[in-house]
């Protein structure tokens, strides 16, 4: 295999722009090279050149908090592992050959946790009796059956498909051999028919999410649906977690979402703000200026409007439905100054928005220098931002006038710096472009630096994804949102969510809504 030459060394005072500019591109030539070498490597069953590490900002600042903490002795702290747990069934064992005269000198606890797995079938004798009028009286089964498959049987298939991620064909397979005689399309039935009151307990949470929070993270995956590639949005914080799927990953589905149920469409002054703010030409937004505020109750209404202004052009109309719903969901009462954190995103870039550290860094971190010199000017910089990235941490525990001034003025330096590496440079100011809403902690403590909530929670999906594939009804896929959403916001509650599932499916309700409880935890 042909070696990549080396380039020769310039002399400083020969570097002009144009040959920086021109040592870039050849540098670049060669990393191609060297990428088409390890393809090359990798079809032959050698070792390829390793991938980029990942963002070292967290991993920094985690080290710095477990230096911080003073080292505890192995086993100071320890917890009794069955002083709290509920006791079922208690046996005394007497020892064997007990001498003469020995006494009885109490107990030694033994505890032993096991579950109890096996089938077990009620027939219910429903007595029927003939009034004089000729007339019958039946009697009624027990609230909490609904069907010939007990409470706890369908809590377990639905823990094990939506929490266990065990597939439809595993789930029968597993239930025939316990003895449930059942086919596989009641398994299915099971898993997504009948499930509105889990769907309208999911559809609160968005409203009782975005009603108490300050900020919400956001990002999306891929989720196929019909084999057809598709899109699942989560919306959530510390509070709660909220999932939606649908064909496009656009600003319109973003703010579909936002309206949390509703699906009107309002032509108001902040429509109208956002249209021109968009770039919409004087003559279009003045068209609707003689609609301002008037709502349209769906989609066939704003199209109809929409035609009979005569407004065609793709563009045109994709800003004009953005100006719309966004008007709708101001309307509907949201929150101005709820904060969005995303990692760039654009179909997120609404309202208030803060950006994710860790996103941004990466725009540093991919980033390969082709000799020592700039080698060494990328770690530098990588090293001043993790010293900042510290000190905002530092300032959302201890928010201070002086310390905002200094991060503000460290981060100038840091994304206005001019080194021998011009892509960096490149990547430092389109970064410093970003500062407002990088830095929007400053103004916001509360709020995170980075969106690894997001995409903790909808890692889920990909899971799923690598599992089961793609849903193949619009049932399966809500039901795959719905239960996803209650899972998620079940921990973020420190609920059980095998207990809930239990407790609803068996209508005790002894659990409070999860919509209530998010409220009531935010107070």
């Amino acid at each position: 295999m042909v070696a990549i030459p080396k380039v020769p060394d310039i002399p400083e005072e020969q570097r002009t722009d144009v040959v920086v500019a021109l040592l870039e591109i050849i540098n670049m030539q060669q990393e191609l090279l060297r990428q088409l070498r390890d393809e090359i490597a990798r079809l032959k069953g050698q070792k390829p050149k390793p991938d980029i590490k990942p963002s070292k900002l967290e991993q920094g600042l985690e080290n710095k908090e477990k230096d911080d903490k003073p080292e505890k002795r192995p086993g100071s702290i320890k917890r009794s592992k069955t002083k709290e747990l509920q006791i079922h069934e208690t046996k005394k064992i007497r020892p064997e050959g007990i001498p003469f005269g020995s006494r009885f000198k109490g107990y030694q606890d033994y505890v032993v946790q096991d579950i109890i797995i096996k089938l077990h079938n009620t027939k219910y004798r429903l007595e029927c009796w003939q009034t004089p009028q000729g007339n019958y009286v039946v009697g009624k089964l027990p609230e909490d059956i609904g069907g010939h498959f007990g409470p706890v049987l369908v809590s377990y298939i639905l823990y094990q498909y939506y929490h266990a991620h065990v597939t439809q064909p595993l789930i029968l397979e597993q239930i025939l051999e316990i003895g449930v005689d059942i086919s596989a399309g009641q398994i299915n039935r099971i898993i997504t028919e009948g499930k509105e009151r889990f769907h309208a307990e999911k559809e609160d949470i968005l409203k009782a999410g975005l009603e108490v929070s300050g900020h919400i993270n956001v990002d999306d995956t891929g989720a196929r649906h019909e084999g057809r590639n598709g899109y699942c949005t989560h919306i959530g914080n510390e509070l709660f977690a909220w999932f939606q799927s649908a064909e496009s990953k656009s600003r319109i589905n973003f703010l579909q979402l936002l309206r949390a149920g509703y699906s009107d469409y309002v032509v108001n002054s902040d429509a109208l703000n956002y249209m021109e703010a968009q770039g919409l030409a004087g003559i279009q937004i003045a068209k609707f200026e003689a609609f301002c505020d008037v709502s349209f109750e769906n989609l066939q209404k704003w199209e109809e409007n929409l035609q009979s202004l005569h407004i065609t052009d793709e563009r045109h109309i994709r800003i004009a439905t953005e100006g719309a719903i966004l008007g709708s969901v101001l309307e509907h009462g949201f929150n101005r100054e709820l904060i969005i954190v995303s990692d760039d995103a654009g179909q997120f870039n609404v309202f208030m928005h803060a950006l994710c550290w860790i996103h941004a860094e990466r725009t540093i971190n991919k980033l390969v220098g082709f000799n020592d010199r700039q080698t060494e000017a990328l770690e530098e910089i990588r090293c001043r931002i993790w010293e900042l990235y510290v000190e905002l941490n530092d300032y959302k525990k201890l928010p201070d006038k002086e310390k905002k001034v200094r991060i503000e003025k460290r981060f100038d330096e840091i994304f206005t710096s001019k080194t021998c590496f011009v892509t960096l440079n490149k990547a430092l100011k389109r970064l410093h472009k970003n500062k407002s809403e990088l830095l929007m902690v400053l103004e916001h403590p509360d709020i995170p630096l980075h969106n690894n909530l997001s995409e903790n929670d909808i890692r889920e999906y990909v899971k799923k994804r690598k599992i089961s594939g793609s849903t193949r009804s619009d049932s399966g896929r809500r039901c795959r949102d719905t239960f996803t959403s209650l899972k998620k916001t079940c921990r973020k509650l420190g609920i059980s969510f095998w207990e809930y599932l239990k407790d609803r499916i068996t209508g005790q309700n002894a659990i409070a809504r999860l919509p209530d409880l998010i409220r009531s935890r935010a107070v």
